[in-house]
């Protein structure tokens, strides 16, 4: 154990913020796991418990093992994952899984180990990864717009395009923080304006071929319709499911007030189908009140500082875009999953990073956030030999 802690390196703050997070999220997870519990087993949520303790005790183990991997190691990690996670996702949407008649093709069983994995997390991942890499390649280099399309926007829009089908959400997450990272690494805004106009273009293609042939794609179209519209308008039809969540999310928020009605004692988690995951925020409202809330806010801000101190304090571009490009859409889900629990978005189905149950969002964020300890590593190693360099005893001293 003291061998593993000595061997922990990286932003020491970054690690705290994690650690208090994933201890915090037992609280909740155990609590809203009541519903599941009675729901599709005996009554018992410890096996919740037990089941969350395991995901996240991989997910440290991915973040261990990731920040021990000198960053420069991701280039070449992205070219060789990009077409791997093109077929996974191009598997997953073959697979042709629906619910309610609408497309929800988003998981892969993972053979022997028969765990469901859900691809569209990895590829997010991979993506900005490859795209961090491009960018610090063309960095202080002029370039065209017909350069570009090729080695960055066709595996962008490729993704993008696997994932939109079942995944609205993620699939515009992606591309937004895609367009965020190409922003600050200087690839010139009027391409990048070409690119959204190209992406509004494709979107709505889809909608309207979607839209012609009957199946599951129509259905899921429908869906994201009903939902804007009813947002938009303030329509609340009883039989839609995102609005019976939404409304259930706003009693329990309005329930806990200031300090909230304590700990395992929220009423709405019987009634909230997504309790454990997606509305996960509303119940810490509810049991923890405004102060839980703004708290478990305040540490997602924490957070997102952390990751731009070790953006900036990076030795390479290619760092500060890694760091930026595979952290931030961490904290950028959490502020969608807590805007749609008070109805500042539509539903989307976005998980709250490392406080949701659920095995492929812990350990895709653990990876993430592992990635950037392993940029703040290598800051570390260059201050130490440089101390080095300077005070010979220091090397003495270690010897002794």
């Amino acid at each position: 154990m003291n061998t593993i802690f000595k061997n922990i390196k990286g932003d020491r703050a970054l690690w705290a913020v994690v650690a208090l997070l994933a201890l915090f999220s037992f609280l909740p997870v155990y609590s809203a796991s009541s519903n599941l519990a009675y729901l599709y087993g005996d009554g018992n949520t410890l096996k919740f418990l037990v089941k969350h303790a395991s995901h996240l005790f991989l997910g440290f183990a991915i973040i261990y093992g990731v920040h021990r991997m000198p960053y420069h190691y991701f280039k070449g990690l992205s070219i060789i994952m990009l077409p791997i996670v093109l077929f996974f996702l191009m598997y997953t949407l073959a697979q042709g899984t629906t619910i309610g008649g609408a497309n929800a093709s988003r998981w892969m069983r993972i053979p022997f180990v028969g765990l469901k994995f859900q691809t569209s997390t990895l590829a997010g991942v991979v993506l900005m990864i490859y795209v961090a890499r491009y960018l610090s390649k063309i960095k202080d280099k002029v370039v065209t717009f017909k350069e570009t399309i090729l080695p960055l926007w066709i595996p962008v829009f490729l993704i993008v395009g696997l994932i939109l089908p079942a995944n609205f959400s993620t699939a515009a997450i992606i591309f937004s923080m895609v367009l965020m990272l190409c922003f600050l690494g200087g690839y010139p805004w009027k391409y990048l304006l070409m690119v959204v106009g190209s992406g509004i273009v494709g979107l709505l293609l889809f909608i309207v071929i979607g839209r012609a042939i009957p199946g599951p794609i129509q259905t899921k179209i429908q869906t994201w319709e009903n939902r804007v519209a009813n947002y938009w308008s303030g329509d609340k039809k009883q039989n839609s499911e995102g609005d019976y969540q939404i409304d259930r999310s706003k009693i329990a928020i309005a329930t806990g007030g200031i300090v909230g009605v304590g700990a395992g004692k929220s009423v709405m988690k019987n009634l909230l189908p997504q309790s454990a995951s997606d509305f996960i925020y509303a119940i810490i409202v509810e049991e923890y009140g405004l102060v839980g809330g703004l708290s478990l806010l305040f540490l997602y801000l924490l957070l997102l500082f952390r990751i731009v101190i070790v953006a900036h304090k990076a030795d390479t571009i290619f760092g500060k875009l890694l760091a930026i490009g595979v952290g931030l859409p961490i904290v950028f889900q959490a502020l969608i999953n807590m805007a749609v629990a008070v109805e500042l978005f539509p539903v989307t189905g976005q998980t709250l990073p490392l406080i949701s149950s659920g095995g492929t969002s812990i350990w895709m964020t653990c990876l993430a956030i592992g990635i950037v300890l392993s940029v703040s590593k290598k800051r570390e190693e260059i201050l130490e030999q440089k101390e080095k360099e300077e005070n010979p005893l220091a090397v003495l001293s270690e010897a002794i």
